[in-house]
């Protein structure tokens, strides 16, 4: 009995290239032989499809979708598909009006539903918003040929919840272990689960600890893309009875696998194990390329433009669009002021002829100049200082946005986590596009990206070498360094990483070991900046703690850490 773990990247919304793409696997798979055919949560609408789901027609939608998909199956595959199914419940009883289902099709028609049970409501996750939590075994006895398989259907978090692996329950109830008692044959796990930076391999210890406690073996089906500001990473697993992995699917890409459950042994054979990226950075990087192209592709941009001031983090970014969506395809834009050194201008130029991509230059003195004079009256007296700065970053900005409005690119801002989180960065200004690439990439992390980068085909570096050893400067004044506002960042990732990633109290940061006063005033600049982060472009979130729809803190506030 052969199974197919058809990892596919959907796009919300789009139903009918959604199902048109289960459709084509499906007849992919059916030719290599496989009987039942695994998709991920929500395939069929995307995951996650948000406050579509308050529109009726969007649920209607889904269901007519479905119907047709059924319709159209090769008629010796059994296919399970992740869509929404109405709570015919809600009105008399009360409850979501909605299920998080996956829907067994075979034979032309919808057999079988289960729904999820586990609904997350932390970080990215909203599901009780609008789903309904199941409350019914999801066990099916499924008979193919003269073989019948017992497969205990889980979605997503219900496989979150071992309170052996993790210590403790979430939830109230465990539906792997129900399913456990219930003696089925094999699990499989249809999921969305969004990437962060060395969740794989939690996820396979998990995986690997839930096979052996039931000695069963289990199928774990992942989502891939970028949807908005979540990156799904792929890697779909298979282990046998015993907790040995004996297929994965490839990272960040779409992949269709076949695998064969051996009913006289019930178990799994091994199968193909794709590698996995052997470093974080590598494994980073691809996440990150794969969140660029699918944002730009699925908002349907065809090209990007970016500012270039010959730093670092521009030049990390504008490596990642030129791979996303190819080099010729990315402008970057130059726009020198009085107090860009020509060593930047330099370093620019020559990463852009590293990477292949076009570049523009447009000096910004005169309209500083103008600035100035326009402001001159009402700042009588008063020094130059930030705002003057600021302005430089804010002409800059408005000269990006006119590119992208009049040629349709899409804006990459290019500010990293370590100044997105202390506000070291410009409303209006260097803040300003459509997405913010490296906004959840800390600046010690952009410079071991930037190193591997050279590294990975020795001999040539990508990242000029200079970009990597000049001390960071946005340079909006004479000698300007990061260091004259900010902690060494070698220090200031550390304080933020403890403070915003393992929510430690400003005390705890202290006695790790970092003076006080600086420890202060970085919770304190933290705190500041909300209003900033408010307004930031969607934040591409490669870590357990990012910028964006996970991010709930409150901006008019006066709590004291």
């Amino acid at each position: 009995m052969k199974l197919g773990i058809a990892q596919l990247n959907p796009t919300i919304g789009d139903l009918a290239s959604n199902a048109d793409r289960i459709l084509e696997t499906a007849r992919q798979a059916a030719s290599l032989g496989v009987d039942i055919l695994l998709t991920p949560e929500l395939s069929l609408c995307g995951y996650p499809p948000r406050d579509l789901l308050l529109d009726p027609s969007f649920v209607t939608g889904l269901e007519t979708t479905l119907q047709d998909l059924a319709s159209q199956l090769p008629a010796n595959i059994v296919v399970f598909v992740g869509t929404v199914t109405p709570n015919d419940r809600a009105a008399k009883t009360g409850g979501k009006p909605l299920f998080n289902s996956t829907v067994m099709l075979q034979n032309l028609a919808v057999r079988s539903r289960f729904h999820k049970s586990l609904l997350p409501t932390y970080d990215v996750f909203d599901e009780d918003r609008y789903f309904e939590p199941n409350d019914e075994s999801n066990a099916i006895a499924l008979s193919i040929g003269n073989k019948t398989i017992k497969i205990g259907v889980t979605i997503c978090e219900d496989l979150w919840n071992d309170e052996e692996f993790w210590g403790k329950r979430t939830y109230a109830t465990n539906p792997i272990d129900e399913l456990g008692r219930s003696q089925v044959d094999i699990f499989v796990n249809l999921s969305a689960s969004p990437y962060s930076l060395n969740k794989q391999s939690v996820r396979e210890e998990m995986l690997r600890h839930t096979a052996r406690r039931y000695q069963t073996p289990i199928v774990y089906v992942n989502q891939v893309g970028g949807n908005d500001d979540l990156i799904f990473d792929g890697n779909s697993v298979a282990f046998n009875r015993s907790g040995e992995l004996i297929y994965r699917a490839k990272h960040c890409q779409s992949d269709l696998g076949v695998i064969e459950f051996d009913r006289d042994r019930g178990d799994i054979v091994p199968g193909e194990i794709a590698p996995f990226p052997n470093n974080e950075e590598a494994q980073l990087w691809e996440a990150l390329v794969l969140g660029v192209r699918d944002y730009a592709n699925k908002c349907n941009f065809s090209q990007i433009v970016l500012g270039l001031s010959g730093g670092i983090d521009s030049a990390l970014v504008a490596a990642i669009a030129a791979e996303a969506i190819g080099a010729d395809n990315v402008l970057g834009v130059l726009m020198p002021s009085p107090y860009s050194s020509q060593g930047s201008i330099d370093d620019a130029m020559a990463l852009a002829k590293n990477l292949g991509i076009q570049t523009r230059t447009i000096a910004i003195e005169a309209m500083m100049k103008s600035f100035d004079d326009s402001l001159a009256e009402l700042f009588v007296g008063k020094k130059p200082g930030v705002a003057e700065e600021n302005l430089q970053a804010r002409i800059r900005g408005n000269l990006l946005m006119a590119i992208s409005n009049k040629f349709g690119h899409l804006l990459l801002s290019t500010g990293n986590k370590s100044e997105m989180a202390v506000g070291y960065c410009t409303l209006y200004g260097d803040m300003d596009g459509g997405l913010a690439a490296i906004a959840d990439v800390p600046k010690t992390r952009v410079f071991k990206l930037c190193r591997w980068l050279n590294q990975r085909q020795p001999g040539r570096d990508v990242i000029p070498q200079n970009i990597i050893n000049k001390p960071p400067s946005a340079e909006l004044k004479p000698g300007q360094q990061d260091s004259d506002s900010l902690p060494a960042y070698e220090i200031l990732d550390d304080i933020l990483d403890r403070f915003i990633h393992q929510h430690e109290s400003g005390e705890q940061v202290i006695a790790a070991g970092h003076d006080r006063a600086i420890v202060q005033k970085v919770i304190k600049m933290v705190r500041r900046a909300e209003f900033k982060r408010k307004q930031a472009a969607p934040v591409l979130k490669v870590t357990d703690r990012a910028f964006g729809t996970g991010w709930r803190m409150p901006i008019a506030a006066n709590y004291q850490v």
